[in-house]
């Protein structure tokens, strides 16, 4: 039985903190970085913050819809990144949002998640929306197989607050989501385990009380992982993160990309190496 992707995100905070790079190939950035918006510039973007990104931070977060625009080509270098990452101690969240039933998110699996799948990743994002209980049969397969998911609760879209402020018994969703996963993650981690397998996607910029979270945030005790995004260019601050989050920051999961992507070539490692030390600062206060 491998480990748990909660172990494994355990360890990779221990070893480098909880700042997470996303590898996000916008064309203006690849255009600032004085690359071509080809297949070939793609690669060395990305490879070039991989290497970067590798005995600096933990955890790594591809946005694959970057790569998808690139057809097959770009798919195949999506593929070649995630095989480089698994040579690394990073952790591979891939950012995909997949979310559908039966024999389709099986196969969703098997292309992201499986032991033997081409795009390698320790985690991908999904989305509930199709009732949390259709993630059941995946949620089994990744106990099995030492994989995690991360699940959209709320988002920092003006679009989906509606959807996610809604109330079901006089719980908002993103509330039923946030506890529905700490079940999950409470029968099943194991013994001394930090972190369950299974995390919410909560937006860093969000006003989080709106969304009928941020009580339930002050557990100190939550198995339940956090990935954050926002944090730098959208406008949350590192440095924060308990105002944030309160007693769950030390199970955040913060998302840098824009800000340490725009610094260039020559300049993501020293400022990914910043942007680890606002953290650390931030968390230690």
């Amino acid at each position: 039985m491998p480990s748990s992707f909660g172990s494994k995100l355990e360890r990779a905070f221990s070893s480098y903190g909880q700042l997470c790079v996303g590898i996000d190939p916008h064309a203006s950035l690849i255009a600032d970085w004085g690359l071509p918006d080809t297949v070939a510039g793609l690669r060395d973007f990305s490879m070039t913050v991989l290497d970067a990104a590798a005995g600096r931070v933990g955890i790594i977060k591809p946005q694959v819809s970057f790569f998808e625009r690139h057809g097959s080509a770009g798919l195949a270098l999506l593929e070649e990144l995630g095989q480089r990452a698994r040579d690394t101690d990073l952790v591979v969240i891939m950012d995909a949002k997949r979310g559908d039933i039966g024999t389709t998110m099986d196969a969703y699996y098997d292309a992201w998640l499986a032991r033997q799948a081409p795009f390698y990743s320790d985690a991908l994002t999904v989305s509930p929306y199709l009732g949390f209980d259709s993630l059941a049969p995946i949620m089994s397969r990744c106990l099995e197989d030492g994989k995690g998911l991360f699940v959209l609760s709320a988002t920092s879209n003006p679009e989906g607050a509606a959807l996610q402020k809604a109330t079901i018994g006089g719980e908002t969703l993103a509330a039923q989501i946030w506890r529905k996963l700490g079940e999950n993650n409470s029968v099943t981690s194991g013994p001394g385990e930090k972190f369950g397998s299974f995390g919410a996607v909560l937006g860093a910029t969000l006003n989080l009380s709106s969304f009928g979270l941020q009580s339930l945030l002050q557990d100190e005790t939550t198995a339940t992982p956090i990935l954050a995004p926002g944090f730098g260019a959208q406008g949350a601050l590192l440095s924060d993160s308990k105002q944030l989050f309160g007693a769950s920051s030390a199970a955040v999961i913060h998302s840098v990309s824009r800000s340490v992507l725009q610094a260039g070539p020559q300049g993501i490692a020293k400022t990914i190496e910043l942007a680890t030390n606002e953290l650390a600062s931030g968390l230690a206060n």
